[in-house]
């Protein structure tokens, strides 16, 4: 079985609703970047041992939050010695408009994951865009490069769309299965 850990900063908890949806798929480890940009010295351990990598974060003014950059920037110390090359990577933003600039978001963790030289995986999931869909549909947001969610800027996490989850669940799912295979 495949070590995936979930590195994410959530700042009103929807980033981390999403998160422990991912997690659940992946059967993976959440480690939280605290208000102030910082993880517990132990979840460096975890993110050196896990075989992949799911980054996460809001996408506030069309990137990453402070706290997740803070973190980025500090993961010069493993990519000197290059602890995460060819280690299996993606990534899941939420917003509160529809589009919100949510794959710069993403574009970002590509482009961190490539510095590390790792390898990136996206959804792996079809969109539903036909006149029959629904919000509440898988990848309804349709996209290809990780799950994004939608929440209005006045709901609260336990509103989040059901939808958006259960992508985010199969993300994860999704991640820990090709990381299995890259291991084997």
């Amino acid at each position: 079985m495949a070590k995936v850990a979930v590195v994410f900063h959530s700042g009103y908890g929807h980033t981390q609703r999403m998160a422990q949806a991912v997690a659940q798929g992946a059967d993976g480890e959440l480690l939280a970047i605290d208000a102030e940009g910082n993880l517990p010295e132990a979840a460096w351990d975890t993110l050196a041992e896990a075989d992949a990598i799911i980054f996460g974060s809001p996408t506030y003014m069309g990137t990453v939050s402070w706290q997740f950059k803070k973190f980025a920037d500090a993961t010069s110390k493993p990519w000197y010695s290059q602890v995460w090359k060819d280690k299996l990577f993606g990534g899941f933003t939420n917003s509160a408009n529809v589009n919100g600039d949510k794959h710069s978001t993403l574009h970002y963790f590509m482009t961190l994951a490539m510095q590390h030289g790792g390898l990136w995986a996206g959804t792996g999931i079809n969109y539903n865009n036909t006149k029959a869909s629904q919000r509440s549909d898988v990848n309804y947001l349709a996209s290809a490069a990780g799950p994004m969610a939608q929440t209005p800027g006045d709901a609260s996490a336990d509103d989040m769309n059901a939808g958006d989850l259960e992508t985010a669940r199969l993300f994860g799912a999704r991640i820990a299965a090709l990381a299995a295979k890259l291991r084997a």
